[in-house]
C-alpha cells in the first residue's frame, strides 16, 4: 500500500466529500495551551508540530497508518486519520475475523472443557489449549498493535474512525492524540485465570489507547467506546462474563504529565486505570495526570481508579449507568485524587456513597460535586455509609493542583461537556 503524504491531502478530501470550509484551522499543527494540566508542565506538550513536510502524512488504511507510525519512531511527524480504518486487516486490506487468527488448533469449546475449575482447579492454564490460546492471540496482537512513538501528533480529519485497534503509547514523549473515534480494541482469545478475584475472572489484551512508560501525552476530543461487539451482549462462562474490551484508556508503568481533555468515555466496563499495580513502586512521583471536561457515560466503573498519582479530576460529567454499577471514582493505594466541580447524573437506584470505591486509599479531596442537580458533600456522605466496612478517607491529598484551566461551576461544566466533548466537536 502506498503512504499518501500532505501533497495528496487535496485529493483524499475531495473524495470523502469532506467541505473546503471543514478543513480551515489546520488542528494538526495545535500544541497544548499553557498551564493545561500537567502534560503542560515544563517544556509541555507539542506532539509533531515541528514535522516537516515529509512527515505529515493522509492514512485512509491501517498499511498507511502502519508505515507512517514508523515503527514508533521518534521523527516529528503528523499524521492525519482519513474516513475508517480496521486494524483487524490482512497486508491487502482484507478484514480478518477472529477465526482467521486460529492456529495450533485452538477451539472455545475445548479451551472451556480443559479448564473448567470443576476439573482443572486453581491453576494457571497450562498445555495444548492455552498454548494455542496463546499462539492464535499473537497472531492478533502482531495485526491490531499499533506502537506510537516519541514527538508525534495523531488527528482524526471529519468523521475519522479506529477500529479494533490497540494504539500503545509506549516509553514515548511528546504525543498528541485528538479528534478521533477509537473503538472496539476486540480480543478474540480472553485467558481464564482462576485466582482473579478470588472467582477467577476473564482477562482480556487490549485497551483502545495505552499510555506505558510514557510522559507529556495530550489526549483531547477523542470518543472512546466499545462500539460493534457491545459486552452485554458476550457469553458467560465458569460463572464471570466472558469480556472482549480491557479499558478504554489506561496510563500505567510510570506514565506521567498527561492532560485528557474535552473526550466522551461510552458504554464500557472499565474505563480509565491509572497505575497498574498497587505493588509498583516505580510509579510513586509519576503517573500526574490531569481530566477535565470530559464525559464519562454509561461507564460501569475505573473512570478513573487511580494508584500512586497526583490526579486532578475537575469539570467532567458523569452519566452513571443503571445496570451494573460498581463506581466512577477509584481511590487505591498512596492515589492523592483531587475532584473538583464534577456532575453526576442518574436514573437509577444509585446513592452518592456509590461514586467512590477504596482499595488500600487513604484520602479523596472532593469539592463542588453536584449529584442530580444538587449540590452534595461527597466526601462525607462516602465515609458515613461506608463506616465499619472500609477506612475513612481524609480530604488531604497532600498536593493542590496549580496547572488548570479556568475550573467552571459543576453546573456549567455539565451543559459545556454535554455539548463540546468527543470527537468531531473541536471549536
Amino acid at each position: 500500500m502506498r503512504l499518501r503524504h500532505i501533497v495528496a491531502a487535496a485529493g483524499v478530501l475531495g473524495l470523502l466529500c469532506v467541505p473546503a470550509h471543514a478543513d480551515a484551522r489546520d488542528i494538526s499543527r495545535d500544541t497544548l495551551p499553557a498551564n493545561d494540566g500537567w502534560a503542560s508542565e515544563g517544556v509541555g506538550t507539542t506532539g509533531g508540530a515541528a514535522a516537516d513536510a515529509e512527515h505529515v502524512f493522509v492514512v485512509t488504511d491501517r498499511a498507511e497508518l502502519v508505515a507512517a507510525l514508523g515503527g514508533g519512531s521518534s521523527t516529528p511527524k503528523i499524521i492525519k486519520i482519513a474516513g475508517t480504518i480496521d486494524a483487524n486487516t490482512d497486508d491487502d486490506g482484507d478484514h480478518l475475523s477472529c477465526a482467521d487468527y486460529v492456529t495450533d488448533g485452538y477451539d472455545l469449546q475445548k479451551y472451556l472443557a480443559a479448564y473448567d475449575p470443576r476439573t482443572w482447579g486453581s491453576a494457571k492454564p497450562s498445555g495444548p489449549q492455552e498454548e494455542a490460546r496463546q499462539a492464535s492471540a499473537a497472531r492478533q496482537a502482531d495485526r491490531v498493535t499499533l506502537t506510537v512513538g516519541s514527538n508525534t501528533t495523531i488527528v482524526g480529519l471529519k468523521g475519522a474512525v479506529l477500529k479494533g485497534a490497540n494504539l500503545q503509547v509506549k516509553n514515548a514523549t511528546n504525543v498528541i492524540i485528538r479528534n478521533l473515534d477509537s473503538r472496539d480494541a476486540y480480543d478474540c482469545f480472553p485467558v481464564w485465570q482462576p485466582n482473579n478475584g478470588g472467582l477467577g475472572d476473564w482477562k482480556t489484551a487490549y485497551d483502545n489507547i495505552w499510555l506505558t512508560g510514557s510522559n507529556h501525552v495530550w489526549v483531547d476530543h477523542v470518543t472512546l467506546s466499545d462500539k460493534g461487539h457491545p459486552d452485554e451482549k458476550e457469553p458467560t462462562y465458569f460463572g464471570r462474563n466472558y469480556l472482549r474490551h480491557d479499558g478504554l484508556l489506561d496510563i500505567t508503568n510510570g506514565s506521567d504529565l498527561v492532560t485528557v481533555s474535552w473526550s466522551r468515555f461510552a458504554d464500557h466496563d472499565k474505563a480509565m486505570l491509572i497505575g497498574n499495580s498497587d505493588s509498583a513502586t516505580g510509579d510513586r512521583g509519576k503517573l500526574r495526570v490531569t481530566l477535565h471536561h470530559n464525559q464519562f457515560e454509561s461507564v460501569v466503573q475505573r473512570a478513573p481508579r487511580v494508584r500512586f498519582g497526583q490526579v486532578h479530576v475537575y469539570n467532567n460529567r458523569y452519566v452513571v449507568p443503571t445496570d451494573d454499577y460498581r463506581y466512577s471514582i477509584g481511590v487505591s493505594t498512596e492515589s492523592g485524587v483531587y475532584a473538583q466541580n464534577n456532575a453526576f447524573t442518574t436514573l437509577g437506584r444509585i446513592e452518592v456513597a456509590d461514586l467512590v470505591k477504596s482499595w488500600n486509599g487513604t484520602a479523596l479531596h472532593d469539592e463542588g460535586t453536584l449529584f442530580n442537580g444538587f449540590p452534595v458533600d461527597l466526601l462525607p456522605i462516602y465515609n458515613a455509609y461506608n463506616s465499619g466496612s472500609e477506612r475513612d478517607l481524609t480530604a488531604d491529598v497532600g498536593w493542590t493542583p496549580t496547572l488548570h484551566t479556568k475550573i467552571d461551576s459543576a453546573e456549567t461544566a455539565d451543559r459545556e461537556v454535554a455539548r463540546g466533548a468527543g470527537a468531531g466537536r473541536i471549536p
